[in-house]
């Protein structure tokens, strides 16, 4: 990963993005690692995750992760997710982030020199795009293991670099466990 030490960088997370890519290739991220794995290789201005919630759930899998998170040095960004029922009857559920992560990337802009963005979502091209024109370097954070790729080719050859999950996943991710209980309330200092 191509870093420059002096480089203020700020990391935009596609919860739902990284999520399934950190599932595709057989891991679980450590966010306190993933944190501490940044901030050791620059000034680490801000790491946003963005995700969608079902609202009206009396529990959310999700939300003890969002909650850790927001108490551990990452700015959290919610929105309701939608749900739908679609022509086959179905029950579907709609909860895309990449119009406030694009906005905020380009409101912060002005702060950071290098954006590393955890997602393989074809729709962020243009905004790596209008990041370099500003003169910002964009790192794209997928993976390419799986049988089908999780970035979009176009996302990737629009970047000034690429990270691959599976290879940052040595240091900051950690293995299925089929047995693995919960997390706790202690578990989640």
């Amino acid at each position: 990963m191509a870093i420059d030490p002096r480089e203020k960088i700020v990391l935009f997370i596609d919860g739902a993005n990284l999520y399934a890519t950190a599932k595709a290739i057989g891991t679980d991220i450590d966010y306190r690692r993933l944190l501490a794995e940044f901030q050791g290789k620059a000034y680490l201005l801000r790491a946003y995750y963005y995700t969608a919630l079902v609202e009206d759930q009396e529990y959310s899998s999700i939300r003890p992760l969002i909650d850790w998170l927001d108490y551990n040095g990452f700015s959290v960004i919610t929105k309701p997710a939608k749900e739908f029922t679609d022509s086959a009857g179905r029950r579907k559920i709609k909860g895309n982030m990449d119009i406030e992560m694009t906005v905020d990337a380009l409101e912060m802009a002005p702060y950071f020199d290098h954006l590393v963005l955890f997602s393989g979502n074809g729709d962020f091209t243009a905004l790596v795009a209008a990041l370099q024109r500003k003169g910002k370097r964009v790192t794209v954070a997928s993976t390419l293991t799986t049988p089908t790729p999780m970035i979009a080719d176009d996302l990737r050859r629009q970047a000034d670099f690429f990270l691959e999950v599976a290879t940052l996943a040595k240091t900051v991710g950690r293995t299925h466990a089929v047995d693995r209980p919960a997390p706790t309330t202690e578990d989640q200092d």
